[in-house]
């Protein structure tokens, strides 16, 4: 077994996890429909966190060509599956009891430590890359990885409805045109 094999175990698991509270979730929300009070942009950042894991595990793969793993690289490398789970835990409400769920009352509940997260993954993917490569991405990843720290700050800092649900739609669609671009073919 090569090095970023053993490593990437990890990783794997706790990307799995993440995904796990997403689908959890969601099907959480089906059983216990008439109790929750849905929130459109709830489900856009559920998808959209469903597809950042995705991206995350499928550009991993890249990592395999790096020959020398320091302790930091790998804990950079680790940290941002870390983040994403915790992001994965806060996009929904916890289910198991018997109230009523309000999704809009839980994503501005959530809304400053969901976006200040979403900053800290901005910030960990660059020194990540730098970390394992030594050098930062093209300018067109830098570019948009401006765009994120942008939008996220944004909804960290302002609780406004039409910002949020802005952010929302205008994630989801920069994040599939950054993956589209960026991130079609395997490496």
């Amino acid at each position: 077994m090569d090095d970023f094999a053993h490593l990437s175990v990890l990783i794997s698991i706790v990307l799995g996890l993440g995904v796990t509270n997403l689908l959890t979730g969601v099907a959480r929300i089906v059983q216990v429909r008439g109790r929750v009070k849905p929130y459109w942009p709830t489900f856009v950042w559920v998808f959209t966190l469903l597809l950042i894991h995705v991206q995350m595990w499928w550009t991993m793969f890249g990592l395999r060509t790096v020959e020398t793993w320091t302790f930091f690289a790998f804990l950079a490398t680790l940290m941002q599956p870390i983040l994403l789970f915790f992001l994965s835990a806060l996009v929904l409400p916890d289910f198991d009891n018997e109230e009523m769920h309000d999704l809009r009352a839980n994503h501005f509940a959530q809304a400053p430590w969901f976006f200040g997260i979403f900053l800290a993954v901005v910030i960990v993917s660059l020194v990540r890359t730098y970390a394992v490569s030594g050098h930062l991405q093209n300018q067109a990843d830098l570019a948009f990885h401006l765009v994120f720290f942008i939008g996220f700050a944004a909804g960290a800092l302002f609780s406004n409805e039409t910002l949020h649900k802005a952010l929302a739609a205008g994630a989801a669609g920069v994040f599939l045109t950054y993956v589209s671009l960026l991130f079609a073919d395997l490496m």
